[in-house]
């Protein structure tokens, strides 16, 4: 076996602040069947959305020297605060390819409006780095994009209240004022929020378009991996587990939410200390 297909062979790496990007890898196992990958959840120090830039930073690195002990050939950066926050300071210090959330969701939300009226939901920290808005006007400089930040629903996806009266009601304040301005498409601009699809879309109806992040996002994967022959043979002999996933926190409960959503039985949990890396 050469070093390329050594490579290709090994796992994506995976991270996000906590059970959120797990809407990312199980877009992931659907399209890429094949592929082994490491899942890192943040759990001890979730929610990202409310942190400055330089802790972000500082956690993203660490999380990806995690990722990178775990020998992997590529990183799916599936939280949107990192994404806007990191991506671009880490991406240049690793040599393998690295993506985030925000411009595949940015980039289908541009061409699919018709009326150029876009809405994005996100914590805090996406929102208020204009980040969706500043992609969105490189393709599509009409585009009204308008944000709003929605800081009670990561932990409300954290506890599981998926369906929840309480989670219904935030979710009609929050998306109220969008609505009243007449956008027809919306980014789920956090990787926990397609785990509140069916309420959100109940609530904005319709005539209006959800943008995944996580569907375009494993599309763009795809493309990189083939473009790097990254992609791994599925003839090749699966050696240890396909799937693993680790926390800094809660492994117990992450396993549980896990098993509910993905197409597949979460059997284990690892629970690491994240600040040793």
């Amino acid at each position: 076996m050469d070093n390329l297909d050594k490579l290709s062979n090994s796992p994506i790496g995976i991270f996000d602040s906590g059970v959120g990007g797990l809407t990312v890898a199980r877009e992931i196992m659907r399209q890429l069947p094949q592929e082994k990958l490491v899942y890192f959840g943040d759990t001890a120090r979730v929610p990202y959305g409310s942190k400055s830039q330089t802790t972000i930073i500082r956690y993203t690195r660490q999380i990806i020297r995690f990722l990178q002990s775990k020998n992997v050939k590529a990183i799916v950066v599936a939280c949107n605060t990192a994404s806007a926050f990191a991506l671009e300071e880490v991406a240049d210090e690793i040599d393998i390819p690295i993506i985030g959330v925000v411009k595949p969701g940015a980039n289908i939300a541009a061409k699919m409006t018709k009326n150029n009226k876009i809405g994005v939901i996100g914590t805090a920290g996406t929102i208020d780095s204009k980040l969706y808005t500043k992609i969105i006007h490189e393709s599509n400089k009409k585009a009204q994009v308008l944000g709003k930040a929605c800081p009670l629903f990561v932990p409300l996806v954290e506890e599981g209240w998926l369906n929840d009266p309480v989670t219904i009601e935030v979710a009609k304040r929050y998306l109220a004022p969008l609505m009243d301005s007449g956008i027809d498409t919306l980014i789920m601009g956090c990787t926990h929020y397609p785990l509140l699809r069916t309420t959100i879309q109940e609530i904005v109806g319709d005539g209006v378009q959800l943008i995944n992040p996580a569907y375009e996002t494993t599309k763009e994967l795809y493309k990189l991996l083939n473009e790097t022959n990254l992609i791994r043979n599925g003839n090749e002999l699966m050696l240890g587990n396909q799937y693993e996933f680790y926390v800094s926190d809660a492994a117990d409960k992450f396993m549980r939410f896990a098993d509910s959503i993905l197409p597949y039985d979460v059997d284990s949990t690892k629970l690491i200390s994240i600040e040793e890396f």
